[in-house]
């Protein structure tokens, strides 16, 4: 049964342990980081460029996990910058003697490039961006001749050229290939299923794996597959095959949740081992640059097992021996309906744009007039760090800003025992690049694994590096690292207040338009034919589900006076659960018996008000079987799931009033 949705607790060891455990290509991921580092500080100490901690932190904004998507951001990075740097050099010629024209056109540049940051397909950049801008002006306010200026400007740019060069030389050379990738992920899922079959009631890390399986959707494994026929490293009709594989694994991991979950949907061993042994040999096939064609699974008969048994058996029947065969095409493929263009459908309508391009302005700008005119120049880092923890709503800042703080306070603490200890015993280039090496691979162990800490691994290298490499050779000069730590925690502080009183924006604005769309994610299943159109849809429609529950649980970051009601999240949170509770049983009811009905009468069920009352079912007649025949045994597995859905959403209904008690007289946390 699940849990409602949208409970983020204070984590534990036990959580941070787990965070931290590996996982397949995160060490790997993490040892490209550290070598793409060491080889930034070789070049940055051998040219003495400086700011060249600056340099080596932009390598965590450019890493990516297959090879395809960062040569193409890195690339694309390097052109934008070139683009805004030359932009910059050219405003420098007009204000550089005036100081209040100066300190205007800062603000200005920074407002404007902050909107087009949020309002366009510039978001998943944005905050690099930011940073070499912000670094860029700094420097435009901090010197007074042109000629000076044009250097500064120049240095720039090495800043993100130089780690840009590292990074495209590693990538070509040990990058992973997205084919790879793909591979590997379908042979993962194939091997929980495996184990879940063969145990359902595995570990809480098996299970836990499995829903994060399918929390993730189908997105990121197609995306390798376009990039590897954009590689050459895979054939269009391999990536076709791999596709309907893909899809198939969905419907897989449907099956063995429904096996983990459902007591009645238990499997005998004589089922569980040949089903079992047969994904196993797929993965292996998977893992070795291949796919299983022809598959052969001999089952016993089916009889005697529960309607909910059947079911499962059938599901997966159904996927494995139709694993990577392609499907004829009958009608062209719905396309996703989004506006294509540089710019968001609601960029020049969503006032929420503006107001993050000023607020951001405004914070950066108290810091870059606070360090001036208290003639403090080694806290220059506040400024830059406004631009990096800064978000759209108030919720994913303040998170962003938590783990920051921590990751900052853990990596100057590095940083500071690094100076102490270990500097003074390095003579040579090659201990800073071994030092700076080994700081980056702990902190992209962090950032590049869960979403709940990967920040605190960015901020860890951000302040370990800005300790640690102070120049050209090994330097052990305490007095920088206590300068740019507190200017780290004082641009903090700054965004901190800023954010939080000056035009707040709760996640709960996005909400209630996601939810809206998400049901008719679900609504639009029963109307799709074809098999790998549902699953498409079904995977794409958890996904987004997941990632409204994670919204939900970042409310609790939000201060009291920016945080929605409680009726509001209850009501929010126990309509996630039930589409949570209903996931499984609607893709087996619309994959072995479409158009059926009461897929729209759970949907029309859910809590979405909270003062709504539960709405009863209404019965429906039983549907017929895919094959236009309404069999007594296919009649019973349709008749078992709309039980299953049934009784999952009366538990839910059951549990909610007195979660609602006791959720009112739980007062809001204070800010």
């Amino acid at each position: 049964m699940a849990l409602p949705a949208g409970d983020l607790q204070r984590p534990g060891p036990n959580d941070i342990l787990k965070w931290l455990a590996p996982f397949p290509g995160r060490a790997a991921t993490a040892t490209r980081v550290a070598i793409i580092c060491a080889l930034t500080t070789l070049v940055t100490t051998a040219y003495g460029t400086p700011e060249a901690a600056l340099s080596v932190y932009v390598v965590f904004f450019m890493i990516r996990p297959d090879r395809v998507t960062s040569l193409i951001l890195s690339v694309a990075l390097l052109v934008l910058v070139s683009v805004i740097l030359g932009f910059v050099l050219f405003v420098a010629t007009l204000v550089l003697d005036n100081p209040m024209s100066r300190v205007a056109s800062i603000a200005g540049l920074s407002a404007a490039l902050l909107f087009i940051t949020s309002a366009s397909k510039l978001r998943p950049v944005g905050a690099i961006i930011a940073m070499i801008v912000g670094f860029a002006l700094d420097k435009l306010g901090s010197v007074p001749l042109g000629e000076i200026a044009t250097r500064a400007l120049l240095y720039a740019w090495l800043m993100v050229a130089i780690p840009i060069g590292a990074a495209v030389c590693v990538q070509l050379a040990v990058g992973a290939s997205p084919r790879k990738l793909a591979g590997n992920a379908l042979a993962t899922r194939l091997r929980l299923a495996a184990r879940v079959l063969r145990d359902p009631d595995a570990s809480h890390d098996a299970l836990d794996a499995l829903d994060a399986c399918l929390n993730a959707g189908d997105e990121e494994i197609g995306k390798w597959l376009k990039l590897s026929v954009l590689e050459g490293s895979s054939a269009r009709a391999d990536a076709a095959a791999l596709r309907q594989a893909t899809s198939a694994t969905f419907a897989i991991l449907i099956a063995a949740d429904l096996v983990s979950r459902e007591r009645a949907a238990r499997l005998p061993a004589a089922f569980s081992e040949p089903l079992a042994n047969t994904l196993e040999r797929m993965a292996q096939m998977l893992e070795a640059g291949g796919y299983p064609v022809d598959i052969e699974l001999s089952l016993p008969p089916s009889d005697k097992l529960t309607p909910l048994a059947r079911v499962a058996v059938r599901h997966l029947r159904d996927a494995i021996t139709r694993f990577a065969v392609v499907a004829p095409q009958t009608s062209p493929e719905p396309k996703p309906q989004t506006p294509g263009g540089f710019f968001l459908p609601d960029a020049f309508s969503n006032p929420d744009h503006v107001r993050y391009a000023l607020k951001t302005t405004v914070a950066a700008m108290i810091c870059y007039l606070l360090y001036s005119l208290l003639d403090w120049p080694g806290i220059h880092t506040c400024f830059i760090t406004v631009y990096i923890v800064s978000l759209g709503t108030t919720a994913e800042t303040v998170e962003k800003l938590t783990l920051r703080i921590a990751g900052c306070i853990v990596g100057a603490l590095a940083g500071t025992a690094t100076i102490v200890f270990v500097m003074p015993a390095l003579t040579t280039v090659a201990g800073l690049v071994g030092v700076v090496a080994l700081g980056a691979w702990l902190s992209a162990w962090i950032a590049f694994g869960s979403p709940r800490i990967g920040y605190a691994g960015f901020q860890i290298a951000f302040a370990f590096f800005l300790c640690v490499v102070q120049g050209p050779a090994p330097a052990f000069d305490l007095t920088i690292a206590r300068d740019r730590t507190i200017g780290i925690l004082l641009g903090n502080v700054v965004v901190y207040l800023i954010f939080t009183r000056v035009w707040p924006v709760s996640v709960a604005a996005r909400v209630d338009a996601a939810l809206a769309e998400l049901r008719q994610r679900w609504q639009a299943l029963t109307a799709m034919p074809l098999p790998h159109l549902q699953r498409s849809q079904a995977a794409a429609a958890i996904a987004r589900r997941s990632a409204l529950q994670n919204d939900i649980a970042l409310m609790h970051y939000e201060p009291s006076w920016v945080r929605p009601s409680t009726d509001w999240t209850t009501a929010r949170r126990h309509a996630l659960a039930e589409l949570q509770a209903l996931e499984g049983p609607m893709v087996l009811l619309a994959g072995h018996h479409p158009g059926d009905a009461h897929i729209d009468a759970w949907l029309k069920r859910l809590h979405v008000d909270a003062s709504a009352p539960a709405r009863a079912v209404t019965p429906h007649p039983p549907a017929a079987h895919a094959d236009g025949t309404d069999t007594p045994t296919a009649n019973e597995g349709r008749l078992s799931l709309v039980m299953l859905g049934d009784s999952r959403l009366t538990q839910l209904e059951h549990a909610m009033h007195d979660d609602d008690v006791a959720k009112e007289r739980v007062p809001h946390a204070s800010a």
